[in-house]
């Protein structure tokens, strides 16, 4: 079994030459994020998720999650990595410091999460979605509901989900039955049953805090009819002490084909005279306000595809390196070398390392622009900042995720016939990575909404802006030397060209025809991907040169620009591809009646 360590040199390269640490760290409230916090807390993080998450990653694939008459149980080593855990303090990093947390940047706080989700996914999971409950308690909670549970939460003490699926609505949030019935006292009580939820119930902490999409008696039909409510697993005392046991139960709990440590729980509401849970912010508004545990869970998705490439990347390389078999291509009766060796793998292996790459450079990007967003001083820097996170999440969930199935199975490729063997460990990193796709919003419901909200709805402005950045970029290459540079603005040139062909044509197409646009909306959301990574690769080679030429002799630059070629090679170089298919697919894809499938 191949360990993990976190790729911290890139990180800090990205976070400093890519994201603009520098700039984020000027914010209010962040003055105190210097470079040797930030080392340090890469450092402690490294340290915790390759000692002891890594080891347990294995162990949880082997043993799961066990259900036994409403109680689910861990894998073994989960409860007590989850004290530690908690006790360092990690569930704190980017809390409100009001109540307890941190309050460190979103993109140290993303660094920080990458390292979670390749260490050990499963286990990454129980925070991922507290913190999604944090993020919509924190913003429309009432005063209580912040006193009550935030403190608890954000130091990990308790736990929080999102409960929005069942069994007879899917995505279609507009079919959600479960109900809940004013009490008279401020108070309701909830009726129904919810899929899916992951970590609905588990033995790691005292107390769950879910949040359940329910309709209230008077409420229109449809998603203008969902509330969002408070319903904690134990009823709270007076004292804020978990005291009675309130209606909910965990039913059953899933088997899956990958992520088996994670408890995906089916809750039951009101089996007992309903469950009583306290609203959230006004009534009916409750799909808005999912929305924002929503968009935290998506982009924190994307980053389980992007962390799930590098662990599989990092299995692939060790195998590759150790594995002797065959002589080197051209060289008669030579040695046996490792499989490294072959081209082949060597072109596999900078498949994965190269796009591992570009969805890190994004993703860092995006956090950055959410601090931004967030803290800056001037209202319309923080409006231009959030309509690029609003565009691009979107992307990072769907890009990332889908390139994580693929990368994880070139992983499973490179190791050959071993890599079929569960105890290869390769098979692990596809079967997890399989699910990413899906949950937070499938990469079409990401797609559809890319084309519509993000970009038809606003006649395209956001992303017209980023074209002109990515213009930017490639005129700087213009000015730099040598072969490689000019094949990464060639491939960079025609993958822009080929994002401002398919944004004309959903910008022509959407309100007339949205069906065919429609059509299109996974293909662009690869090709935005795609050419989005490309933009940051060009990017990181630049600065990589210019650091050269201020006199680095550091091996880790000249990578970066091989490393930025392949990817224009051999990944943005399909970019024309992708939108010949957004402008000229919908035709094949809606001919046929139902009956000729």
């Amino acid at each position: 079994m191949s360990q993990y360590t976190a790729p911290v040199r890139d990180m800090q390269f990205v976070m400093h030459e890519l994201a603009g640490l520098q700039e984020v760290a000027k914010l209010p409230g962040c003055e105190d994020v210097s470079s040797d916090l930030v080392d340090a807390i890469l450092d402690e993080a490294n340290k915790f998720a390759s000692g002891i998450l890594a080891p347990l990653n294995r162990v949880g694939d082997q043993e799961g999650a066990k259900w036994d008459h409403g109680k689910v149980t861990t894998a073994p080593g989960w409860k007590e990595a989850y004290r530690q855990f908690s006790e360092a303090g990690w569930t704190a990093v980017a809390g409100d410091p009001e109540y307890g947390g941190q309050g460190l940047p979103k993109l140290l706080s993303t660094a920080v999460m990458e390292m979670w989700k390749a260490a050990n996914m499963a286990f990454s999971l129980c925070p991922m979605l507290t913190n999604g409950a944090i993020e919509a308690v924190a913003l429309r909670g009432s005063d209580e509901q912040k006193a009550a549970y935030l403190p608890k939460m954000i130091s990990g003490e308790w736990t929080g989900t999102m409960n929005l699926t069942e069994p007879q609505a899917g995505s279609d949030l507009a079919a959600v039955r479960t109900r809940a019935e004013p009490q008279g006292d401020g108070t309701y009580r909830l009726f129904g049953q919810k899929i899916f939820i992951t970590y609905g119930e588990h033995d790691l902490t005292d107390n769950i805090v879910h949040l359940v999409l329910a309709r209230l008696p008077d409420a229109p039909e449809g998603v203008k009819g969902i509330s969002l409510f408070v319903v904690p697993k134990f009823l709270l005392n007076a004292d804020g002490t978990p005291g009675e046991r309130n209606d909910v139960q965990c039913v059953s709990i899933e088997h899956k084909l990958g992520i088996h440590a994670s408890p995906t729980c089916v809750l039951a509401f009101g089996d007992s005279g309903g469950a009583i849970g306290t609203l959230v912010g006004e009534a009916n508004r409750g799909l808005e306000y999912m929305f924002i545990m929503m968009n935290e869970a998506r982009f924190a998705v994307g980053m389980e595809g992007l962390a799930l490439s590098e662990r599989a990347y990092q299995h692939a390389l060790a195998y590759a390196k150790d594995r002797v078999q065959g002589t080197e291509a051209g060289v008669r009766g030579g040695p046996k070398v490792s499989i490294l060796h072959h081209p082949d793998v060597r072109r596999m292996l900078m498949s994965m390392k190269s796009q591992t790459e570009a969805m890190r450079a994004l993703a860092y990007v995006v956090g950055a622009a959410t601090d931004l967003a967030h803290r800056h001083p001037d209202a319309a820097v923080r409006a231009q900042k959030q309509a690029f996170v609003d565009l691009m999440i979107p992307v990072v969930k769907g890009w990332c995720t889908e390139n994580s199935i693929d990368i994880a199975s070139t992983g499973v490729q490179v190791h050959g016939g071993m890599g079929f063997i569960e105890e290869a460990g390769a098979a692990q990193h596809l079967r997890d990575a399989r699910i990413t796709t899906i949950y937070e919003g499938t990469t079409a419901i990401q797609a559809n909404d890319l084309i519509g909200r993000k970009i038809a709805r606003e006649n395209g402005v956001t992303v017209r802006a980023l074209i002109g950045d990515m213009r930017a970029v490639q005129g700087q290459l213009a000015e730099q030397q040598g072969e490689a540079f000019a094949a990464i603005r060639k491939s960079l040139d025609a993958g822009i060209a080929a994002v401002e062909a398919a944004v004309d044509y959903i910008l022509a197409t959407y309100n007339n025809d949205i069906k065919a646009a429609s059509v299109g909306s996974v293909p662009f959301l690869k090709l935005l991907g795609i050419v989005g990574g490309g933009w940051q690769m060009a990017r990181a080679a630049l600065a990589s040169q210019a650091r050269i030429a201020a006199g680095s002799d550091d091996e880790f630059y000249r990578t970066k620009i091989v490393t930025a070629r392949f990817y224009a090679d051999h990944v943005l170089s399909l970019a024309p591809a992708l939108a010949y298919a957004v402008v000229n697919g919908a035709a094949g894809a809606l001919a046929l009646d139902e009956a000729h499938f």
